[in-house]
């Protein structure tokens, strides 16, 4: 016997098919922006139920990981913005973690750590334009600013890793 097929069944699929497809690369986004495996994964979740909530609104399936993106920006922001999260300390330190991490390549610690001490606009630019792939016009989109603007701040924020990176070359040599 077949299941009665109502009218949410088809949305449901589409959700399915959107969650199949798109949750590595929405994990990938809320993890950079929360820096918390666990917070990830509830942006992720709230990524996807705010998505099926409003997937009506999707008229263009070509658009619909720079849609996806773009709620998930949203939901990490809101977070972001929480009172609990900004009253607690989620940084861990690496002597804290009982089993010790791969020590990794000085070149990319010292990327990544320039990137994470970008100001918010310029690090969300870079993250998404260079880390995540976008072409400039979906980060656009999921930044709800203009391609000129996101230009503007990949722009800076290389013409500022250049400095610190170069400054922290003369340092160490």
């Amino acid at each position: 016997m077949t299941g009665i097929q109502g009218p949410d069944s088809e949305k449901r699929e589409r959700l399915t098919v959107l969650i199949r497809q798109y949750e590595k690369d929405i994990l990938r986004i809320c993890y950079l922006y929360l820096r918390e495996t666990e917070l990830a994964k509830d942006a992720v979740q709230d990524t996807f139920l705010k998505a099926y909530t409003h997937l009506d609104d999707l008229h263009d399936q070509a658009k619909a990981k720079s849609w996806l993106a773009r709620i998930a920006v949203n939901i990490c922001r809101d977070h972001l913005r929480s009172p609990w999260v900004t009253r607690m300390n989620r940084y861990v330190q690496p002597e804290d973690l009982r089993i010790p991490a791969a020590q990794p390549d000085e070149t990319n610690t010292a990327l990544t750590q320039a990137v994470m001490n970008l100001p918010r606009k310029h690090r969300e630019a870079v993250t998404l334009r260079y880390i995540q792939g976008y072409d400039i016009q979906e980060t656009a989109e999921i930044l709800g600013i203009t391609p000129s603007a996101v230009s503007r701040r990949c722009r800076r924020a290389c013409i500022r890793l250049r400095s610190e990176l170069e400054g922290s070359d003369d340092h160490n040599g």
